[in-house]
Order: C-alpha cells, then structure tokens, then sequence
C-alpha cells in the first residue's frame, strides 16, 4: 500500500524554520523525482519545489526560492522541505508526491506562519 507521511509542520513567527519531512512506502521511492506542494485556505494547490531521482537537480516556485531546499534520502525512502525565513504567506498544509503519475495524497502537515 502506497502511503505519504508528512510531518514536521507547525506554528511559527515570521522569519522562523521549519523542517518538513514525509516518509513514504509502498513503491520504488529512488526511481522517482519527488514533489513537494502546497495548499493555503482558498486557494489552489501550487507544487513548491521538485527533486530529481539522484537528489542532484532541484527546483523551485519563485516565491521560495531562497529560502526552501529540497533534499532527499533514497535509503529513507524519505524527502525533506527545509524552510527558512518563514512569512505569513507561506501558510499552508504541506504534501508530498512523487512528480510523475496519478497518486493518493497524504494527509499532508499544517505549517503557519504568523506572530
């Protein structure tokens, strides 16, 4: 059973961190390029950053850049979302998803950002 953990979510000030992680299971995690995306109240879901395979290439929506990285452990089967000099505008639930093909989403981890 395929399954997206996320964790590491919280409240925090503006110009804080936070460090997401979302273990996963259930398919051959290290042939995939991985997604982080995210969900504020209202709006749509907008895909925040992307991991290749190897770990070695990495992107990013302009409004993280910066700020955000991206990271992964193929062993762990497990990607991460470092978030630096968090702002308001960043609150949102948080979700994991491999970048290519049809997926269930996780339950996802609320980060909010305000003081």
């Amino acid at each position: 059973q395929v399954q997206f953990v996320e964790s590491g979510g919280g409240l925090v000030q503006p110009g804080g961190s936070l460090r997401l992680s979302c273990v996963t299971s259930g398919f051959t995690f290290s042939i995939y390029s991985m997604n982080w995306h995210r969900q504020a109240p209202g709006k749509e879901r907008e895909l925040v950053a992307t991991i290749s395979r190897s770990g070695v290439n990495k992107n990013y929506t302009d409004s993280v850049k910066g700020r955000f990285t991206i990271s992964r452990d193929n062993v762990k089967k497990t990607v991460y979302l470092q978030m630096n000099s968090l702002k308001p505008e960043d609150t949102a639930m948080y979700y994991c998803l491999p970048a290519r093909g049809t997926w269930g989403w996780g339950q996802g981890t609320q980060v909010t950002v305000s003081s």
